[in-house]
């Protein structure tokens, strides 16, 4: 393992309220496990990840969560640290909002945490999904055919050409409503669909982006997990197959497997030295088979979730490498740990459920062999607390779910009661009193 500098403490943060985020627990159980102070950021104190050993304290995040809030609180935590001047935190933003906050406000932080070199503009090219396809036109990179409607006749319109079902991305996720009903990736198969997603842009906040939908299937799905340093080095880099994922075709990573990708590697190092960009990335692909190439889907200025996967033999990962090179030390080459894999048991469970069986069927020879490492986003033997919080959590939100889905197939259901219609009475005038009298 590496050489660490343990006086250097990190501070995690993670504004999206999701309590089933298991980046967050990667993150603080490798840097705990290597001597680190953690500190973390995150939506409640009730949150899986605060029963971690690993943990030194939880922080709640702002109940706004603007630039200048964060701002406020992470100086306030800086407070509680040894002395910055000598050893400044190292800092790790666990998602786009708080990537992009933390480069907003890099003016008034940049003396109390170690950051990478970013400016907010930087990382809106890449994070926000409409720049990140004006990015990839302007540098000739493979992605997917995007179209920008300004209205639901558009919308309609620009969907036709395409040709359903297309993909439909809010270009700017982490700006949808909490409780909205709104997903940051949604696949819509009819044009009276894309009209009523259009007609919700005023709720998300944000734009609207139509792409073309390329075909799913296995071993089309890849991901490229880098840290570049201050130099521009990347030591730490590698690429991964998606082996399952939830949703199906168009969700998160459930289950990864470390494969060797000299294409992926390449389009993504190659990105990433045409951007001068400088710190962790998470990159997602898709491989079109009518034309050979792979095109990039996402791109995360921040660790993706699953970055626990590219644990090398070391134990070097892109977090350690963020904290050795912002602590002054020298980042160690990858050493390739072909085959490892990483799954994330709780949306594992939803895809066993839920997916086509022969889009993952297994392939030949594929059975796990002797010495091949595996990792569980939840279960740790060293750590078994965060995964029983979540497994209660998980039970918890899926009965609720349930209940919510039985009401609403009840009500849809049940028979109406039959109600008589009586005509109304037309007003009697006085000559009618006289008559029936």
């Amino acid at each position: 393992m590496p050489s660490f500098d343990s006086r250097v403490p990190a501070v995690l943060v993670r504004l999206d309220p999701n309590p089933f985020h298991h980046g967050t627990l990667g993150a603080a159980r490798s840097l705990g496990r290597a001597g680190i102070t953690v500190h973390a950021v995150v939506e409640s104190l009730s949150s899986p990840v605060v029963r971690s050993r690993h943990l030194h304290r939880a922080h709640p995040r702002p109940a706004e969560p603007s630039p200048a809030e964060l701002t406020r609180l992470l100086l306030r935590i800086a407070d509680e640290l040894p002395d910055p001047s000598s050893h400044p935190a190292v800092l790790v933003p666990l998602d786009d909002i708080t990537a992009l906050s933390v480069a907003e406000c890099r003016p008034e932080l940049a003396g109390v945490f170690a950051l990478p070199d970013q400016s907010p503009e930087q990382l809106a090219r890449v994070a926000d999904k409409a720049q990140l396809a004006e990015t990839c036109r302007a540098l000739s990179l493979p992605h997917p055919r995007t179209e920008l409607p300004t209205s639901a006749d558009e919308a309609a319109a620009m969907a036709w050409s395409l040709g359903l079902p297309v993909v439909a991305k809010w270009s700017r996720p982490w700006l949808l409503p909490a409780g909205g009903g709104l997903r940051s990736t949604t696949v819509v198969g009819s044009l009276a669909e894309i009209r009523e997603l259009y007609g919700r842009v005023p709720q998300a906040g944000s734009r609207l982006l139509l792409q073309e939908l390329l075909p799913a299937g296995r071993d089309l799905d890849w991901f490229f997990h880098g840290y570049v340093d201050s130099a521009g080095g990347c030591a730490t880099g590698a690429t991964g197959r998606k082996e399952r994922s939830w949703p199906d075709g168009a969700g998160l990573t459930a289950v990864g497997r470390w494969t060797a990708n000299p294409d992926v590697d390449a389009l993504s190092r190659e990105l990433l030295s045409a951007l001068g960009y400088r710190g962790v990335c998470d990159l997602d692909f898709r491989l079109d088979r009518a034309t050979g190439a792979y095109h990039l889907l996402d791109f995360n200025p921040r660790p993706g979730a699953q970055f626990r996967l590219f644990a090398d033999r070391d134990g070097l990962d892109v977090v350690r490498a963020m904290h050795l090179d912002l602590t002054g030390r020298p980042v160690p080459a990858h050493s390739p740990a072909y085959g490892r894999r990483f799954v994330v048991e709780n949306y594992t469970a939803l895809s066993l459920l839920t997916s086509p069986r022969r889009r993952y069927a297994p392939e030949p020879g594929a059975a796990r062999r002797p010495g091949e490492r595996l990792e569980l986003a939840w279960f740790a033997a060293d750590d078994l607390a965060p995964a029983l919080v979540m497994l209660r959590a998980w039970l918890s939100h899926a009965v609720r779910k349930g209940l919510v889905t039985v009401r609403r197939l009840l009500r849809a259901g049940r028979p109406r009661r039959a109600t008589a219609v009586v005509a109304p009475r037309s007003p009697r005038t006085p000559s009618d009193r006289m008559t029936r009298r």
